[in-house]
C-alpha cells in the first residue's frame, strides 16, 4: 500500500464524512483509476511516432500503453480505418496513487509560472480532466528520449456524484486548484 493510499483510508475517509455530510464510510467518494490518453495525429505519416510516445508514456506511467486506433475512415482527414491515432494508458490501485504523488509532488511544480490547475475540467458527474502540454515536466524521463515536446490528457474518475464531492476529494489527495 503506497504512502497516499494509506493517508486517503486513514486520514482522508473521516475527514470527508465529516466534510459532506456522509454517515456510511463506503458511501465516501473515491477515486477509481486515472486515464491518460495522448493523441497522435502525427503518426498517420511517420509510423515511429507511436513507439517512441509508447516508450515515453510507459516511462511516466510505469505500465505499458496500448496503441489506440481508428474504427472508421474519415477521407477529409485522410485517416483509414486501423490507422494509429493514439496511445492510452488506465492506471488504477498502487501505479495510480504512485502517479498521483509524483504529479502533485515533483511534476506541477515544476512547471514555469504555474498558479494551480483550472477548475472547469469537470464533466458534471463527478470526472476531472486536465491537459499536461508538456511530457518533459516528468523527471523519469530522460531528455535524449524526447524527440519531440507532447502534451496529454489525464483524467481522474471517481466515484462522486457531484462535482463538488470530487473537487474535495482531489484536494484532499494533493490537487493544487487555481483560487
Amino acid at each position: 500500500m503506497t504512502t497516499l493510499e494509506k493517508q486517503y483510508r486513514e486520514e482522508l475517509v473521516p475527514k470527508l464524512m465529516a466534510e459532506l455530510g456522509i454517515t456510511n464510510k463506503m458511501a465516501v467518494p473515491k477515486l477509481l483509476k486515472v486515464v491518460i490518453n495522448c493523441g497522435l495525429g502525427e503518426a498517420l505519416k511517420d509510423k515511429k511516432i507511436a513507439d517512441k510516445v509508447v516508450e515515453q508514456l510507459g516511462l511516466i506511467t510505469g505500465q505499458r500503453p496500448v496503441v489506440t486506433k481508428a474504427k472508421v475512415a474519415i477521407s477529409s482527414f485522410k485517416l483509414r480505418e486501423k490507422d494509429i491515432i493514439g496511445v492510452k494508458v488506465t492506471l488504477r490501485g498502487k501505479r495510480m496513487y504512485d502517479f498521483i504523488s509524483r504529479l502533485v509532488g515533483i511534476a506541477l511544480p515544476r512547471v514555469r509560472d504555474f498558479r494551480g490547475i483550472p477548475t472547469k475540467g469537470f464533466d458534471g458527474r463527478g470526472n476531472y480532466t486536465m491537459g499536461i502540454v508538456e511530457q518533459t515536466i516528468f523527471p523519469d524521463l530522460e531528455y535524449a528520449v524526447v524527440d519531440r515536446v507532447r502534451g496529454f490528457e489525464a483524467t481522474f474518475v471517481t466515484t462522486a456524484e457531484k462535482d463538488e464531492h470530487a473537487k474535495k476529494l482531489l484536494q484532499l489527495l494533493g490537487m493544487p486548484f487555481a483560487a
